[in-house]
C-alpha cells in the first residue's frame, strides 16, 4: 500500500514556482535531457526478476510528462516485445497497479476507460460520469468520444442514453456532445436575462422547470455562466448552487451543482472532491487516482492552492496522513 502513497506524493509534491502560463499549472512537466530508451531499459530491469523495484518505477513514471511516458511505452515494447501496461499489471496489484496503468495511458484514453468502467456492470457509477462531463472541455470530451467509438464502434451518447434516464439523462447527454458555446466575450445584459430565466424557472414559481436550468447550464459558455452566477445572486439573494440544491434532487442536482462549481473554479471543485475522497473511515482511491493523474499536467498546482485555502492544511500532508492511517 505504501507504494500507492509514494506515487501520489510524487505527483503532488512539485515546486510551486512553476510557470503560471496557460497549460503550465500542472505539477508534472517534461523532463529535460529525456531519453525514452534509457527509461525503458531502467523499467525493464526494475520489473524483471524477483520483486519489483517500485522506487525506480515511481521515480520514472511520476517525473515524465504524459507524452514522454508514451515514448517510453513504445521504446519498452520495442526492447521487450511486451507492452509496459501488461508488465505493470503482472508485477503490481490493487490501487498501486491502477495508478501506474493510469500514468502510462494517454489522457483521453484514460478518461474514456473511466467512463466505460462507470457504465459497466450493475448500476452506473454516476459520480464518475458527473465528475468527467462537468469538468472537461469540449476538446477533451470529443477526444474521449472518438476513442470510445474507435474501441467499441458505438457512439458514446447512444451508450450513455441506454444507461441513464429522465432530466439527468438530458443534461448529461448535452454535456457529452461536447458542444458548449466557447465564446469568451460576455454580454452582461444577456447574463442577467439568463439569471432571470433561471430565477423564474425555480425560486419564483411553484415547482421547477428543470429544462431551463439544463438548457442554460449545459450549453452556454463558461465566461457567460460565470457572470450569470453573479447576476443570479443579485436577483435572488441566494446563490445559484443553493437554489439548485433546494429545488432539485438526485443525480440531476448533483450534475448541475458540479457544473456550477466548475463554472466558479475547476481547481476548487477538484480540491473538494479530493477532500471527500480522503474523508472518513475509508479512502476512495479510484477518485484520488483519477484526479491526481488527470490533473497532474493541467492544474494540480491550482488544486493544491485551493485545497490549502479550503481546508487549512496542504494536499501533501492530507495524503501523508492517509498513508499513516492505512499503514
Amino acid at each position: 500500500m505504501g507504494s500507492l502513497w509514494d506515487d501520489l506524493e510524487s505527483l503532488v509534491d512539485a515546486p510551486s514556482s512553476f510557470s503560471a502560463k496557460s497549460g503550465e499549472r500542472g505539477t508534472i512537466k517534461p523532463k529535460a535531457n529525456f531519453n525514452a530508451e534509457q527509461d525503458a531499459a531502467a523499467l525493464k530491469k526494475a520489473l524483471e526478476g524477483l520483486g519489483t523495484n517500485e522506487k525506480i518505477v515511481i521515480e520514472i513514471l511520476t517525473t515524465r510528462s504524459s507524452a514522454q511516458r508514451q515514448l517510453i511505452c513504445k521504446a519498452y515494447e520495442k526492447a521487450t516485445s511486451r507492452t509496459l501496461v501488461k508488465d505493470l499489471k503482472g508485477d503490481t496489484s490493487g490501487n498501486f497497479e491502477d495508478l501506474l496503468v493510469a500514468l502510462v495511458t494517454p489522457p483521453a484514453e484514460y478518461d474514456c476507460h473511466e467512463v466505460m468502467r462507470a457504465m459497466k456492470g450493475a448500476g452506473t457509477k454516476d459520480k464518475v460520469l458527473i465528475e468527467i462531463f462537468a469538468s472537461r472541455s469540449n476538446q477533451q470530451i470529443k477526444d474521449l468520444s472518438d476513442i470510445y467509438f474507435k474501441e467499441t464502434k458505438k457512439q458514446l451518447t447512444a451508450a450513455l442514453e441506454s444507461e441513464v434516464s429522465g432530466d439527468y439523462s438530458k443534461a448529461l447527454l448535452l454535456l457529452a456532445l461536447g458542444k458548449r458555446d466557447e465564446s469568451t466575450t460576455v454580454d452582461v445584459n444577456k447574463a442577467r436575462e439568463d439569471a432571470k430565466t433561471l430565477y423564474n424557472a425555480g425560486e419564483k414559481k411553484w415547482g421547477t422547470d428543470e429544462s431551463k436550468f439544463i438548457e442554460i447550464l449545459c450549453k452556454k459558455s463558461i465566461p457567460h455562466l460565470r457572470q450569470t452566477v453573479i447576476e443570479y445572486k443579485n436577483i435572488s439573494g441566494k446563490t445559484l448552487q443553493q437554489s439548485i440544491e433546494g429545488e432539485m434532487s438526485g443525480d440531476l442536482e448533483n450534475l448541475l451543482v458540479a457544473v456550477v462549481k466548475c463554472v466558479k473554479s475547476v481547481p476548487g471543485y477538484f480540491a473538494e472532491l479530493l477532500h471527500e475522497s480522503m474523508k472518513g473511515a475509508g479512502t476512495d482511491e479510484s477518485t484520488l487516482n483519477r484526479i491526481m493523474v488527470s490533473r497532474s499536467e493541467i492544474d494540480l498546482l491550482d488544486i493544491r492552492a485551493e485545497f490549502k485555502k479550503l481546508y487549512k492544511h496542504s494536499l501533501l500532508s492530507a495524503i501523508q496522513v492517509m498513508e499513516v492511517l492505512r499503514a
